[in-house]
């Protein structure tokens, strides 16, 4: 069950786990009996959690309303595109004649094996 904010106007602020169901419903406050509303008082704590679940809410927000198609998909990523993928894009590398490897972008000044 969710925890959701409830001001009451005599005692301030408190909290309580209630169903979802019941989510915009007053509730009585703990000390003076009173109903309180429900309130939005703390940010959700998106800051706490992992960069993966974060890009993972953003894209299902992003597509809540109307989630991309397969060819709308494939038209904005093409094979082998690695703009989705956590991995590095490798680096440049250069072969000579004699099968020597070569990375001109990594550090010029260095010679390579």
């Amino acid at each position: 069950m969710p925890v959701y904010e409830y001001l009451c106007d005599a005692c301030g602020p408190f909290t309580d786990m209630r169903p979802m169901a019941e989510c915009d419903e007053p509730q009585v406050c703990p000390q003076c009996a009173d109903m309180a509303p429900r309130v939005i008082l703390t940010a959700p704590a998106f800051a706490c959690m992992p960069a993966e679940r974060r890009t993972a809410h953003a894209a299902n927000e992003r597509s809540r309303h109307a989630p991309q198609t397969v060819a709308e998909y494939k038209a904005k990523h093409g094979p082998g595109c690695g703009c989705c993928s956590p991995k590095k894009s490798p680096r440049l590398m250069t072969k000579s004649r004699s099968g020597a490897k070569g990375f001109p972008t990594a550090r010029p000044w260095m010679i390579s094996h």
